[in-house]
């Protein structure tokens, strides 16, 4: 079957009258007439590409760093000395910011030598927390820590245990149930919303959580807002300054690096605990604010009788 040429103009030549009666009756003779009479429009569109899959279609169906974290973007702030200060993505203040811990290694938090290593009831019992008290547990994971916390504060107290990752809490409430704990109440956070109520907190725990944190300046922010005046921060970090804790670089801390990151957000630093065989316990406070003379107190500046003092201890 002889085929049309396309001229310069893109456009078919067209055959003659004559010609088109001969196609048409031997197309259908062959049965071909459809092919013939089917123009541009009737044909075919071409097949799309499928389209392009995302992390959560991966095949092998795990979460990974891009899934549970936002890419890090770089920060800016001041330093101690009051320097702008730029950090380069993934870092803070010179260090790496770790990776969250995925909820498929829960089984690390609950493993059967962290009594050993970490020694949880001891570091409690080191915090000298009332009963009766309002405690924050921040990244409490599967409740590892909450459940004991809810024991001590009791009936009358209240843990309010947050974590970024919905799976921990699921875990985390199927615990509390077998563990009988009525008093802990599950709060999904971010980074840069804690989900705590303003003004309300007696106590922060943050046990090998803070080094995590992608935005630590706002997470501190949040902290801070929830506890009340004198209310206590409290980091439980792995000494970066032994080379012998067998944990990765990143998710270890110095105590200086600590007090310099904490300390220009507002927490006075009261103290470093280095009973645990692996772990710094490094409690700060939210100052009161200071008393005006509405309050009967002096306006006066440091020093001066009407102003309430800090009394800072040296760290190890």
């Amino acid at each position: 079957m002889p085929r049309t040429s396309r001229n310069a103009s893109g456009r078919g030549n067209n055959p003659t009258p004559r010609t088109s009666l001969k196609a048409i009756v031997m197309a259908s003779w062959l049965g071909l007439t459809p092919c013939l009479c089917a123009g541009p429009e009737s044909r075919p569109a071409p097949a799309q590409p499928p389209p392009a899959r995302g992390p959560e279609s991966r095949q092998d169906g795990k979460p990974d760093a891009a899934q549970t974290q936002p890419k890090p973007k770089a920060k800016t702030g001041r330093s101690s000395k009051g320097r702008l200060r730029r950090d380069p993505p993934g870092f803070y203040m010179g260090r790496p910011i770790a990776d969250v811990m995925s909820w498929e290694g829960v089984d690390w938090l609950f493993r059967e030598t962290r009594i050993e290593e970490e020694q949880p009831e001891a570091m409690l019992d080191a915090l000298k927390i009332p009963r009766g008290a309002t405690v924050a547990d921040v990244g409490a994971g599967a409740g590892y820590h909450s459940i004991r916390l809810a024991r001590r504060v009791g009936s009358k107290g209240i843990v309010y245990a947050t974590d970024v990752q919905p799976e921990m809490l699921r875990m985390l409430r199927t615990n509390a149930r077998t563990a009988g704990v009525s008093n802990i109440k599950p709060i999904r956070c971010t980074q840069a919303d804690t989900g705590l109520p303003a003004a309300a907190i007696d106590l922060v725990l943050m046990v090998d959580v803070y080094h995590e944190c992608s935005d630590p300046e706002a997470t501190l922010q949040g902290l801070r807002a929830a506890l009340k005046p004198r209310g206590r921060l409290v980091l439980v970090e792995f000494r970066a300054e032994d080379p012998q804790v067998p944990i990765k670089p990143e998710h270890k801390m110095t105590l200086e690096q600590v007090r310099r990151e904490i300390e220009p957000q507002g927490f006075t630093f009261k103290e470093s605990l280095e009973f645990l065989p692996w772990q710094h316990v490094i409690i700060f406070e939210k100052p009161a604010p200071p008393k005006t003379q509405a309050d009967g107190g002096s306006p006066s500046g440091p020093g001066d009788p009407g102003t309430t003092q800090p009394n800072p201890k040296s760290g190890r």
